[in-house]
């Protein structure tokens, strides 16, 4: 990375873009799944490809041509818009969920007011009255940009640790 780049994260800015990505998850860990539709850039890319096993080391485990979805803001306000409704059996009852994110490393980009963010994730979630507990938890890396003086998330990929995602559904919002 260019250090003159790299000169432009502050201590201040850090703490800006930690703090959109702590009420990030305070939103979808209370359900307000319209104020995070707000979070995100009207041009989003929301992606998580397959982690492939593969032997050796040093070798891409990440599928460059599959993922277990790859959705447009206007495909998540379709999903959200569903949580509203009857339809969404799968959160009837509602998940309790929490989003742990962790080790946010935020770095310039060529581009003023635009930064990209790797942070680490931990889901849990559980459901009615059951003592599963289900969780996935990897690496996020967030294209995180200024719109209109506002910090917002303009592309996420989603790199989950796990190959054999053991969730019962895809429901959630990483």
């Amino acid at each position: 990375m260019n250090l003159d780049v790299q000169k432009m994260v502050t201590p201040e800015l850090h703490l800006e873009i930690t703090t959109l990505l702590n009420r990030e998850a305070y939103f979808l860990d209370n359900r307000k799944y319209k104020e995070w539709l707000e979070l995100l850039t009207d041009d989003l890319v929301y992606r998580m490809p397959l982690r492939e096993t593969v032997e050796g080391v040093g070798v891409d485990d990440i599928s460059k041509d599959m993922a277990f979805f790859e959705e447009t803001k206007v495909s998540l306000t379709t999903r959200v818009n569903r949580l509203y409704t009857k339809s969404a059996w799968v959160e009837n009852p509602a998940t309790r969920q929490r989003h742990f994110i962790t080790n946010v490393i935020v770095e310039g980009t060529e581009k003023e007011d635009e930064y990209h963010v790797r942070s680490y994730f931990l889901f849990m979630r559980s459901r009615a009255s059951t003592t599963d507990i289900e969780q996935m938890f990897g690496e996020r890396n967030d294209i995180i940009r200024k719109v209109n003086g506002v910090w917002k998330i303009s592309s996420r990929t989603i790199f989950p640790d796990q190959s054999v995602i053991t969730t019962m559904n895809m429901s959630m919002f990483l």
